[in-house]
C-alpha cells in the first residue's frame, strides 16, 4: 500500500497520541486513519505519524498528528507547506459529539464548532476552507464536563458503530479526491 510520489492530498485523522487515549472518543480520527491504512506502518515526519498511498490515481498522505489535539494544526500546516498542498486538498477526519456513533457529517468548510483540533488547524492554515468528515461519538451526558466526555473510552458497541462508518469514510475521501463538490451532507 505504500506509495512514494509527492502527495497532492492530506488526509488528517485527529486524536491524542499514546496508548492512554487509544479508545477515547477524541481519537475517532486516529481510528479511522488506522482502518484506512490497512496495516501500513506509518513513519514519524512533521511531528505526525505519516504514510503515503494512492487513492483514485492520486498520491495521498495520511497523517496522525502527535502534538496532542489542541496543537494538531502545527503538524498539518508543516506537511501542507512542505508539499505545497492547498487547504481544499486537506481532508480532516475527527470526532463530533453532535451525533451518535454510526452517524457522520461532511462539510466543505466552516467554523471549528468548539473542537480544539479544528481550531488549531484553522489558526495554523489561516483558513477554514478545508473539507472535513465528522464522526459521531455520542452526545455529552448532562452532568459530564466536555473534556471528560471526549477523553472517555468508547464502549464496545460504540466502537462497532463507529468502525462501521470507516468504509463510508474511505468512499467519501475517494469522492472528494475525484472532485465531488457536494460537501454538505449527513449519513
Amino acid at each position: 500500500m505504500f506509495f512514494s510520489k509527492k502527495p497532492k492530498w492530506l488526509v488528517v485523522g485527529l486524536g491524542n497520541p499514546g496508548t492512554k487515549y487509544k479508545g477515547n472518543r477524541h481519537n475517532a480520527g486516529f481510528l479511522a486513519v488506522d482502518f484506512l491504512l490497512d496495516g501500513t506502518v506509518p513513519k514519524l515526519k512533521f511531528n505526525a505519524l505519516t504514510a503515503t498511498t494512492e487513492i483514485a490515481g492520486q498520491s495521498v498522505m495520511f497523517i496522525k498528528p502527535q502534538t496532542f489535539m489542541n496543537n494538531s494544526g502545527e503538524a498539518v500546516a508543516e506537511a501542507a507547506r512542505f508539499y505545497k498542498i492547498e487547504p481544499e486538498n486537506i481532508i480532516v477526519v475527527y470526532d463530533d459529539i453532535s451525533f451518535p456513533p454510526g452517524r457522520l457529517r461532511v462539510r466543505g468548510d466552516g467554523s471549528a464548532g468548539g473542537h480544539n483540533g479544528i481550531k488549531s488547524i484553522i489558526q495554523c492554515l489561516g483558513t477554514d476552507k478545508f473539507p472535513r468528515i465528522k464522526l459521531g461519538v455520542g452526545q455529552k451526558p448532562e452532568r459530564w464536563q466536555l473534556a471528560d466526555w471526549v477523553l472517555s473510552d468508547l464502549s464496545d458497541t460504540e466502537i462497532k458503530d463507529l468502525s462501521g462508518l470507516f468504509p463510508k469514510v474511505k468512499d467519501i475521501i475517494t469522492d472528494i479526491i475525484n472532485g465531488q463538490k457536494n460537501l454538505s451532507f449527513t449519513i
